[in-house]
């Protein structure tokens, strides 16, 4: 009886393929295990109004205010929530159409020390535009702020999610219009408005807060689940931060992909 050429098997074309697909599943996995540790969760940036209506005690407060809510135990929660796929984060203020600064450059926050560097260097920020200037203009210039923030979104557009945050206390009164701005169907951008610290009359404050509410989601709000947040004057500030960041950074993303 003869034998089987049991060598002649491996050359069969089934198990030739069989061999061919176990390379590219070993590949496969390799180049997904490589995008997982290249991923980013979510690029959130923070845009805060320095504009004319804002004096030095409300500069401070938004910055002071920022600081605190990212380092709120929720927020910081959910901000390390998923290692392998950070948030990464950057915040600029703004005022008329010439003047707008990067505060915080683009970092990856991995551990409570990205946290603590972060909120350190809000805190030490200085008002950089001429404050004697800036309170003598009624320019706000919210639009140019919101083409400013898309445009550093833009430089982290293989994150899963992309978020703008603009926060201020008065409609735009110059440059481009905010319903005007161009903005991709896959940034979302949110706004957190102020009202007056110091209303003359009782109820003059909410319905300040009220109108701007509306003007800000008829005009500002984009992409998907966009909402408004509400400070009831800039002493408020940082429990209303604190409530939009982990409302923006509650859950995962993982529907927007790159082709």
């Amino acid at each position: 009886m003869k034998k089987p050429n049991l060598g002649r098997a491996w050359k069969t074309p089934v198990t030739g393929n069989v061999i061919a697909w176990l390379g590219f599943a070993v590949a496969l996995v390799l180049g997904l295990t490589s995008g997982a540790q290249a991923a980013c969760r979510q690029a959130l940036v923070l845009g805060l109004d320095v504009s004319g209506s804002v004096d030095a005690q409300e500069f401070r407060l938004q910055l002071d205010g920022l600081a605190n809510a990212i380092e709120a135990p929720q927020v910081v929660e959910r901000l390390l929530a998923m290692p392998s796929a950070p948030v990464r984060l950057a915040a600029f203020d703004w005022s008329t159409t010439e003047r707008q600064r990067v505060i915080v450059p683009w970092r990856e926050v991995r551990s409570s020390a990205d946290i603590s560097t972060i909120a350190a260097q809000l805190r030490s920020t200085k008002r950089a535009f001429n404050a004697a200037a800036t309170a003598n203009s009624t320019a706000t210039a919210l639009g140019t702020a919101m083409t400013f923030g898309v445009g550093l979104l833009e430089q982290q557009e293989s994150c899963w999610k992309l978020t703008l945050d603009i926060s201020g206390d008065g409609k735009n009164n110059t440059g481009i219009a905010p319903q005007d701005v161009f903005v991709a169907n896959t940034f979302t951008i949110n706004g957190l408005v102020i009202g007056a610290d110091n209303p003359p009359i009782g109820d003059v404050r909410l319905i300040e807060i009220a109108d701007l509410s509306s003007y800000y989601r008829s005009t500002v709000l984009r992409g998907p689940d966009a909402f408004v947040e509400t400070a009831l004057g800039f002493r408020d500030f940082e429990d209303a931060m604190t409530r939009k960041l982990i409302r923006e950074l509650e859950g995962l993303v993982i529907g927007r992909s790159n082709p």
